[in-house]
């Protein structure tokens, strides 16, 4: 599908990536598909039951965006293994980062779960995790990093992105640009950071470093603000963040998403309005809304609008569409 041809509408419906109630293709899907036009959808555990429900429910979704004239859409999910692992039995399951011994470990999951992914229609996987728990600290995500040495994450989690985009499986890092050294959890509030840049290119963006040179498919940005690098904004509306230091300063030309918006670090202290404006200026390209409800919608005309209004915003959707069309066209066809 040429850019060409794209309605505005289906501009900022791409920047969408969204949940939804279910198990079946529905009515809410539709009106996601054919009226917002939004550009992904992701899966949690309730609208899993089984192989042959999930492969009907990702054909349907598929099929009906052809039928609409949409691009095909990235289907998400969190398959980290451990923990975090939206696919239960029959499925492969995994002990989780933490309990890998090295690469072939890192290798086998990522085969395997690229394999499982595939043939049920999911392309996108929000993984690896590539935060880094130092020595010492109970964080929140001491139970779901590969360790607390930042060159081990970068060798285990450029294993997982090899293999799993090997298999036509887009790989997502998180949290951007690292949320190790964190103690609260960012589903409830926002937590803050004292750490400035040049501690975190020692450390936390090791990672993410091996990844941009790997080329992963995208990037996930953290609901943390880091007061010495933003003082205003978190990672996810942080044009000093995103912008500045992942486009600019360390050079990633790929897909840069947010975590969930409806968490609490956001929804409790920003409105939706807010938080699409700050997206758009930032050279974020997706939101990403993982629960059904008005948000998803006033997301939508938000992006609209504001690419209406303003030129160098629209020049600003027009690159993030060109980042997800090509990733489209690779991985998906």
């Amino acid at each position: 599908m040429s850019m060409k041809a794209f309605s505005p509408e289906q501009s900022a419906g791409q920047r969408l990536m969204v949940g939804f109630d279910g198990i079946e293709f529905n009515p809410e899907l539709r009106f996601l598909i054919n009226t917002l036009k939004v550009g992904g959808i992701i899966f949690f555990a309730g609208n899993l039951v089984n192989p042959e429900q999930i492969k009907a429910l990702c054909a349907s979704i598929q099929a009906y965006a052809s039928s609409c004239g949409q691009p095909p859409l990235f289907v998400a999910i969190d398959q980290e293994g451990g923990r975090v692992a939206r696919l239960k039995e029959p499925f492969t399951q995994f002990p989780g980062n933490p309990k890998m011994k090295g690469p072939e470990d890192a290798m086998v999951f990522a085969r395997t779960t690229s394999n499982e992914l595939r043939t049920l229609g999911i392309n996108m996987n929000m993984a690896p995790v590539l935060d880094v728990v130092p020595e010492g600290v109970d964080g929140v995500m001491v139970d779901r990093v590969f360790g607390p040495d930042p060159i081990w994450v970068s060798q285990l989690g450029m294993v997982v992105i090899e293999h799993l985009q090997a298999n036509k499986i887009m790989a997502v890092a998180k949290h951007f640009p690292g949320i190790g050294r964190t103690i609260l959890d960012s589903h409830l509030d926002m937590p803050d950071l004292e750490t400035d840049v040049d501690a975190m290119e020692t450390f936390d963006l090791i990672p993410f470093q091996a990844a941009i040179k790997n080329n992963v498919a995208g990037i996930m940005l953290s609901h943390i603000l880091y007061k010495k690098m933003d003082p205003h904004w978190p990672a996810s509306l942080s044009t000093a963040i995103a912008g500045d230091l992942l486009r600019r300063r360390m050079g990633y030309g790929g897909l840069i998403m947010t975590d969930d918006l409806d968490m609490g670090a956001i929804k409790n202290n920003y409105d939706i309005h807010t938080v699409i404006r700050r997206i758009i200026v930032s050279d974020i390209d997706i939101a990403l809304i993982c629960h059904a409800g008005p948000d998803i919608e006033n997301a939508f005309k938000e992006i609209l609008d504001v690419q209406r209004r303003s030129q160098t915003m629209k020049a600003k959707g027009m690159s993030s569409l060109k980042r997800i069309m090509r990733l489209k066209k690779r991985y998906i066809g």
